[in-house]
């Protein structure tokens, strides 16, 4: 540490002493028959001027060995604004890390995704590959187009997730011309199928982005579709009081484990239903969760193995009393 700039930064002290010496000084003066001699003057000039000296040579020391220790825990703040500045440190380094783990983690669900999403896409190109070296069949070809444009789109979706607020716009969306357009995108499905619709929205609008409400919805209604038998049902209804709107859509699906209800809109969450039935990269729910939030809807959901599951998106009028008891849930990894 430069000699100059301590002492620079040790003013006060310095200016402290010598005005505590001069002031002695001076009241030894004013004293009527102090009788100061030269001798004792300059006696107490030296050992004043020692003091201080020894003094300086003890902060010097002290802030050198603050300067060296303060990474380490055991060094020892010199003055109380120090010890502010200190703490200050070490709350920005744990924010610091905190960001960084958050950076890591998204770096590595990024990298999952990926890698589940060119597995998944890897299926339906392997099954145009096999059919050019067989009979095409116009129903299977169009199937595996729409399962490939269906992974497309959820890949564009998730790498929009971040810079959702640059991309949308809240207006009034009629409820019933959007489900209709949703189903009928799907509507090659219900035919293979043979699954019957029912159809109860209404003339019900509500404030949304009319392109990611779209999507959201999609992805409701290819779940009900992908875990729905053959002959079975699905039914789409609108519903209001003075609280909220609500969409549901529900099936007569294999429904969902309760051990897996509650992590269904989780990251990379996929389940015993999709692991036995299909493979998945369970990131349908959690996009549609998420893209909900940020419109200010959400989606809750209720099941029962081997009946049904109900998907609901809610769009609160105002106050909304459900969404407190949403985030903890989000906070630990939904």
């Amino acid at each position: 540490m430069n000699m100059l700039r301590f002492l620079r930064y040790e003013r006060p002290y310095i200016l402290l002493c010598a005005a505590t010496f001069g002031l002695a000084m001076l009241i030894g003066y004013a004293e009527p028959g102090s009788g100061l001699r030269s001798e004792s003057l300059v006696y107490a000039i030296v050992l004043q001027l020692l003091l201080m000296a020894a003094f300086f040579v003890y902060r010097y020391c002290r802030s050198a060995q603050a300067i060296r220790t303060r990474s380490s825990e055991d060094g020892e703040p010199l003055s109380l604004e120090a010890e502010a500045y200190r703490r200050v440190i070490e709350d920005m380094e744990r924010d610091h890390i905190r960001a960084l783990n958050e950076v890591h983690a998204r770096q590595k669900e990024s990298y999952d995704f990926i890698v589940s999403w060119f597995h998944e896409v890897k299926s339906p190109i392997s099954v145009l590959r096999l059919m050019q070296q067989t009979e095409v069949e116009p129903r299977t070809l169009e199937e595996q187009l729409t399962r490939i444009e269906q992974y497309v789109d959820q890949a564009l979706y998730y790498a929009k997730l971040d810079s959702f607020n640059q991309d949308y716009e809240l207006v009034n969306c009629d409820l019933e011309p959007l489900v209709k357009d949703v189903v009928k995108s799907s509507a090659k499905a219900f035919i293979a199928k043979r699954i019957r619709l029912s159809l109860d929205v209404g003339a019900e609008a509500v404030q949304s982005d009319p392109k990611w409400l779209h999507y959201i919805l999609g992805q409701l209604l290819s779940n009900s579709l992908k875990y729905t038998p053959a002959s079975g049902e699905v039914r789409i209804a609108a519903e209001a009081d003075d609280m909220e709107k609500r969409l549901v859509v529900r099936d007569s699906g294999i429904g969902i484990e309760p051990r897996d209800l509650p992590r269904i809109f989780n990251r990379g969450f996929t389940g015993t239903n999709g692991r036995i039935h299909m493979k998945s990269t369970g990131m349908g729910l959690y996009l549609a969760q998420e893209l909900s939030k940020k419109l200010g809807h959400y989606i809750t959901c209720v099941s029962e193995p081997g009946r049904y599951t109900e998907m609901t998106v809610h769009f609160p009028r105002s106050h909304d009393p459900y969404r407190e008891l949403l985030r903890p849930s989000s906070a630990g990894g939904a």
